[in-house]
């Protein structure tokens, strides 16, 4: 097996294809039924008490807070994969439904069970970071004076 037939770095391919897509169930079903998403890890208005989205009906209310509404574009610059783990390196570059843009620097990490199903998803990225480069959506028209 080469380094990137790695399940875990398949799955993780997967899921970014699926997450940019916004294609819910094909998304949801990467997830093994027990499975936790910690995205970021830690307590954050996404997550107040930081104890993660665990279960597949608190990933898909995660889905629709996050994933649905904003256009996602992943960029992955290096992946290491090991055990049953990959941890990916990367910018998610974002489109906000009100036309501002930004993007998440971060490492995002994946475990996988035996039969390939994803049981661990932990983001580690900075709000405060991302909240920085979002910039203000395009003007569509002149300024009235």
């Amino acid at each position: 097996m080469s380094a990137n037939e790695h399940p875990a770095r398949i799955v993780s391919q997967r899921s970014m294809s699926f997450a940019e897509r916004r294609s819910k169930e094909e998304w949801l079903s990467l997830f093994a039924d027990d499975a936790i998403v910690e995205d970021p890890v830690g307590p954050s208005p996404l997550d107040e008490k930081g104890e993660g989205h665990r279960g597949k009906e608190a990933i898909s209310a995660f889905f629709d807070m996050t994933i649905a509404g904003t256009g996602l574009k992943f960029e992955i610059k290096d992946s290491f994969a090991c055990g049953q783990e990959v941890a990916n390196v990367g910018t998610i570059h974002l489109s906000l439904p009100d036309g501002s843009e930004g993007r998440t620097d971060g490492v995002f990490l994946y475990k996988v069970n035996d039969a390939g199903k994803i049981v661990s998803l932990r983001a580690f990225w900075e709000l405060n970071r991302t909240l920085a480069t979002i910039t203000e959506p395009a003007s569509h028209g002149h300024p009235t004076n």
